[in-house]
């Protein structure tokens, strides 16, 4: 095993550097991962380019690779052994608090690096901090005792694991937080990775209908929707989407709203609201959505909308969209596009945010 570890690292606004860290050593409870694949995600693409700390950064949350070092505690308690194939999320908990107890280690505050100054989430976390490994950016990637870890099914290629992170996030939006199900009425607002991931569990569940709604440059994203399952499509660049979901559903409207356009603003939240059937839709929001004075809160009480925020995922979505992935009911593979070397991180994440014909981006550190 090599001394040092070589990592991009985010220095700056859109600024890439490439740093050798020394390779940490492993404590009884702690392992190494050697990082096979690290996903990129739209969250990647906005702070590359406005970065929401000034510390230098190894980027990378959406991480799988195989264990290359662990201590004998780490292995007893993991049910793990080195050589694995992993999938580690990038929350790391408390493991203490109330929400760590129920298995919502989203919520805790010791991952919540927004509000907490010690906060530790992989590919978020300052690299400055020991043992500086905390993204998937990098040759290895260090995992302490809380890591959240879980073993990727026999078959499943380390490539189309990488698509975990958004696919258990279609699961936890659609189905856990939505009530998604059997002949439910779905639109989906952006057909880019998290779009698509609730195309599949939405079809999965029995939705009846599912529409995707995209932009002119979403033309080959919409094409693989309707492959995964969608009913409908509807490029709101050439039609008006509210007219045109009132025709497909008879004016009836739709059951589950999911904002899935990665900072639109507030258009997708008023067509989604629009789109709602009359009474008792519910409507999932993203963050980027940010200040909305005139937000008409009369017409989400008349028709009795429940709200939902997305916010990541949780243990049992992850483990279900890593069945979901090994099953072979939908033909996935079209959602892995590109595949980048790690002297490649910039362009890997200008892709995500440039052209149409990329969807899930790999970054391979060994390629």
């Amino acid at each position: 095993m090599t001394e040092t570890v070589l990592a991009a690292v985010r220095t700056g606004p859109e600024r890439t550097e490439f740093r050798e860290y020394p390779m940490p050593d492993i404590p009884d409870e702690g392992a190494l991962l050697r990082v096979e694949v690290a996903g990129i995600c739209g969250t990647d693409v906005k702070f590359y380019a406005k970065p929401p700390i000034d510390d230098p950064v190894i980027m990378g949350h959406e991480n799988i690779g195989y264990i290359a070092k662990a201590g004998k505690t780490f292995q007893k308690r993991r049910g793990l052994k080195e050589g694995d194939l992993v999938f580690v999320e990038h929350y790391v908990g408390c493991m203490a608090c109330e929400h760590c107890h129920r298995g919502d280690y989203r919520l805790c505050m010791a991952t919540d690096w927004r509000k907490n100054p010690d906060g530790l989430r992989f590919g978020y976390t300052s690299a400055a901090r020991a043992p500086h490994l905390w993204g998937g950016f990098a040759q290895y990637m260090y995992l302490p005792w809380n890591s959240v870890i879980h073993k990727v099914p026999d078959g499943l290629s380390p490539e189309l694991a990488g698509v975990v992170t958004p696919m258990a996030n279609g699961i936890q939006w659609a189905l856990f937080d939505c009530g998604v199900g059997y002949d439910s009425r779905v639109l989906v607002q952006g057909p880019g990775q998290q779009g698509l991931s609730q195309v599949v569990s939405a079809r999965q569940a029995g939705a009846s209908l599912i529409i995707v709604t995209g932009t002119s440059k979403d033309t080959k994203r919409l094409e693989v929707a309707r492959k995964l399952g969608a009913d409908y499509t509807i490029n709101v660049d050439a039609e008006d989407p509210v007219a045109r979901i009132h025709d497909i559903t008879g004016g009836e409207g739709v059951d589950v709203s999911l904002d899935c356009t990665a900072g639109a603003g507030t258009i997708p939240v008023l067509l989604g609201l629009e789109a709602l059937k009359r009474k008792g839709g519910t409507l999932l929001l993203q963050q980027e959505v940010g200040e909305f004075p005139n937000f008409p809160i009369a017409k989400l009480c008349n028709k009795y909308v429940t709200v939902k925020c997305a916010r990541g995922h949780n243990y049992e979505s992850c483990e279900l969209a890593l069945k979901q992935l090994n099953s072979d009911r939908f033909p996935l593979d079209l959602i892995t596009t590109h595949r980048f070397g790690l002297k490649d991180t910039h362009d890997a994440i200008k892709a995500v945010g440039g052209s149409g014909d990329v969807i899930h981006v790999s970054l391979m550190p060994w390629a």
